[in-house]
């Protein structure tokens, strides 16, 4: 598939890798900006990215207001990681998460449960700290 990833220099996305993403935090809806801070892109992005990927389908409420789920937020960092730190065009990451949606969201689902564990592990030990001393 002659397209699919472009020949830049993606050095400088390396900056906000996937890595260096925010912890998701144990809520059931999140705004567009909460979204957007937790997954290292801005809002007319994500607006946009919602036309061009069928799998992100945030609920609208009041005034047209969209909340994200968490598995929002997963897809967000797979498109994310395809397009900055893969360097897939668009049509190159719609076409891997619709045929590898499983490969794709392993690494990115990994990540996240794997950064909160070690951000839940470091609170108990802050609090067995706390207790001995």
């Amino acid at each position: 598939m002659q397209g699919m990833k472009r020949n830049k220099d993606l050095s400088k996305n390396k900056r906000n890798s996937e890595s260096e993403l925010p912890i998701i935090p144990d809520k059931r809806y999140f705004t567009i900006g909460e979204v957007g801070f937790l997954c290292g892109v801005k809002p007319h992005v994500l607006r946009y990215w919602e036309q061009e990927f069928q799998q992100i389908k945030p609920v609208k409420r009041r005034g047209n207001r969209r909340y994200y789920q968490y598995k929002d937020i997963i897809t967000i960092r797979q498109i994310r990681k395809l397009l900055y730190e893969q360097g897939f065009t668009i049509e190159g990451a719609r076409a891997q998460l619709v045929n590898n949606p499983s490969e794709v969201s392993k690494s990115v689902q990994t990540d996240a449960v794997v950064k909160k564990l070690i951000a839940d592990l470091e609170a108990v030990l802050q609090k067995l700290k706390m207790e001995i001393i």
